[in-house]
Parts: C-alpha cells; sequence; structure tokens
C-alpha cells in the first residue's frame, strides 16, 4: 500500500531528508471530501473531512521499509497517525493509501494551509532542523525524536538567525572563504561535533584542513533589569554545574536574568517572558544593549542581551523561578554602584552580566526613561 502526502513533506527537500534514502516513485493525487487547512496559530498544515472538498497531494509507492520507518519516526510523536483511505491518482486509478491524520486535539482554521506561505514563515528553519535530523546514525526513534525535537528546532533556528544578522567589517575582515566537513554530531540534549576547518587566510592562502571541537549550542536572551530613579539593577543567583565541575569553592552565579530562546520566539519575546518568569516582573521596558559569541572559539552559543527599564523598588532579595523547570533562584536588587564594586571583588565572576553592568555604567545617563 502507497503513502498520500499532504503537508510539508510536499517539499522535495523535506521528504528527502525525512525520508531518507531509498526507492520509491511519485505522482499527483487527490484525497476527495478532505481539505488541507492551516493550523491555528501555526503554519502548520491540517487535514480535515470536508464535504465536497478535495484534498491535493502525492501518492508514493515502492518506498523501503526503512523510509517507511523514518517518517512513522517523524510524524506519529507529533500525534499524526496513519490510516487507509481511498485516493485519486492523477491517472485517474482509485487506490487505497496511508494517510497520516493530525491528532483530534488539534484545530483548523478556515484558511487553507499554503506550502508557499509555509516555506517564506517556516521553510528555511524547517530544513536546517531535518537536516540535523537526517545526520543521526542510527535515525532516531519515534520516542528519540519525540525528546530531542525542541532542541533540534532550537539549534535550527539559531543557524538561521546567524545566517541572517548583521554583519558590519569596519575593522575586521569581511567573510572570506571557509568550508567546515568532519564527523556528525554526537550527545543527546546538548550536541558536540568534531570537524575539519579549511579557511582562507589573511595572507590570502588556505589554512589547510585544521581539526577543532565545537559545543553545537542554541542562542538565549538576557536581560539586566535597571530602575533609572533609583539606580538599582536585578541580579539572578543560582548554582551553576560549571562552576561546579571546575571543583568552584563557591558555584554559586550571579547573573543577569537569562533563557533560551523557546520554538518560534523572537529574542524580544523570549526577555519579556523569562523577566517574568525569574523576576517576577510583567511591567518592564527592553532597550536593546548587544549581541555576542561568549566563548567563540569553542562553542555556537549566541546571546542577545537587553537592559529592562522597570520599577525595582527598593534592596531587596527573594526567591523566583518557575517550578516545572526545576528552578532555584534567589533574586537580589541592590545599587549599580555596589553591583559594580563585586565585580572588582571577584563576587560577580560570569562574564555576560559583567559586560552588561559596564556597558549600564558607560550608558545609564542616556537611557530613556520608562513609558
Amino acid at each position: 500500500m502507497g503513502l498520500f502526502l499532504y503537508g510539508t513533506l510536499l517539499h522535495p527537500r523535506v521528504f528527502e531528508l525525512v525520508a531518507g534514502p531509498g526507492g520509491g516513485s511519485m505522482q499527483e493525487a487527490t484525497l476527495a471530501d478532505h481539505a488541507v487547512l492551516r493550523v491555528k496559530d501555526s503554519e502548520l498544515p491540517m487535514l480535515v473531512q470536508q464535504e465536497g472538498g478535495i484534498a491535493k497531494g502525492q501518492f508514493w509507492s515502492g518506498l523501503t521499509a526503512a523510509q517507511i520507518a523514518r517518517l512513522d519516526a517523524y510524524e506519529i510523536p507529533f500525534g499524526y497517525h496513519p490510516k487507509t483511505l481511498v485516493v485519486r491518482l492523477s491517472d485517474g486509478r482509485v487506490v487505497e493509501a496511508q494517510v497520516y491524520e493530525p491528532p483530534a486535539d488539534q484545530h483548523p482554521t478556515q484558511e487553507p494551509w499554503s506550502i508557499h506561505r509555509w516555506e517564506a514563515a517556516w521553510g528555511e528553519m524547517t530544513i536546517e532542523a531535518n537536516t540535523e535530523l537526517a545526520s543521526y546514525y542510527p535515525p532516531l526513534s519515534a520516542e528519540a525524536l519525540s525528546a530531542r525535537w525542541e532542541m533540534i528546532w532550537h539549534r535550527a533556528e539559531a543557524r538561521v538567525r546567524g545566517r541572517h544578522s548583521p554583519a558590519p567589517a569596519d575593522v575586521r575582515a569581511g567573510h572570506l572563504s571557509s568550508e567546515i566537513s568532519g564527523k556528525a554530531m554526537s550527545g543527546d540534549f546538548f550536541r558536540f561535533r568534531q570537524v575539519e576547518v579549511n579557511h582562507r587566510r589573511y595572507d590570502g592562502a588556505m589554512t589547510g584542513p585544521l581539526s577543532r571541537e565545537a559545543f553545537i549550542g542554541v542562542d538565549a536572551a538576557l536581560v539586566l533589569p535597571y530602575d533609572p530613579l533609583t539606580d538599582r539593577v536585578l541580579l539572578v543567583e543560582q548554582v551553576r554545574v560549571g562552576p561546579l565541575l571546575r571543583s568552584d569553592a563557591n558555584p554559586h552565579m550571579l547573573e543577569p536574568v537569562a533563557g533560551i530562546i523557546d520554538v518560534l520566539e523572537t529574542p524580544v519575546e523570549a526577555a519579556l517572558r523569562e523577566t517574568e518568569e525569574e523576576a517576577g516582573l510583567t511591567e518592564i521596558e527592553l532597550q536593546p544593549m548587544f549581541g555576542f559569541y561568549p566563548s567563540p572559539g569553542a562553542s555556537t552559543d549566541f546571546f542577545h542581551c537587553f537592559i529592562g527599564l522597570a520599577d525595582l523598588g527598593g534592596e531587596r532579595s527573594y526567591t523566583g523561578g518557575v517550578a516545572d523547570e526545576h528552578e532555584d533562584l534567589r533574586v537580589h536588587v541592590l545599587s549599580r554602584e555596589r553591583a559594580l564594586a563585586l565585580i572588582d571583588s571577584g563576587e560577580i565572576a560570569t562574564g555576560p552580566l559583567i559586560t552588561m553592568l559596564l556597558w549600564l555604567d558607560r550608558n545609564r545617563l542616556s537611557l530613556g526613561r520608562m513609558g
């Protein structure tokens, strides 16, 4: 029995990455009394029963068992289960086909799904995510994909942001030619990659293969809440595994509000969400500071930094964090001068907070007032 596809798998590159190598032949097909509509608050497709409707798609036959298993692993974890329906092929034949039906708790709009609209909004990120998915060997099981998909998407979005980010080059060179090759990534929640890098030197020659290793991280949003009326800042304290593994005498770190940018979330949206979750601040005005790589020699992590103008009241400490994420935070409100003194004493030892406090000290007089 063949397979009828009607959504994002109609994109040739997405299908190739998800299904993997094998056989199969395709022809256009339709499914009567159905329509493909856009999911509410999403660019994903949803197959719904609709009297008189015609859902257009593709009928695939001759796929290998391994390809079917990969397609099932891609669809089933997200609630799309195969069901046997009757479709009409472009040559006029009527045949039975397996169709991935959407989960019952999914809600459609009344708008027909458009592959062109999806491609413009999500296509590049989807291809990036599935490129990483295709690199897993052996292929991920349905259970493993379900557990790892969010972080796969996080990394895909980070690569897309990087590709489209501004690239000023007043002092540094422009992007000279470079090549990266190497082994597939390893790791579960986080990923690690060994590569061979060959880039153009400043004298014009190529370096030749250089063996490098890197942590494949994600983008994060960081906020330094600041009260311009009282000249106070808000800092977050928590135990961190890095200092623990380094055997630091005190692994309790003082940091800005920070968190990973969620799937399909902008840096600003993430900054507002994290500020509410970690510091309980719902009334805050964000202004961009800068973005930076905290450790470009060994990590792809990139931090989007904001100053957050807010009413912080008097100096105090209190606990916070999201219980479901097992966060155990203590939040401190203290004067800017005291925070700067903690840099000198070594009590503040995290690079992002140090740079953000120094930026604040240099720019505080030019910051706008709230509202």
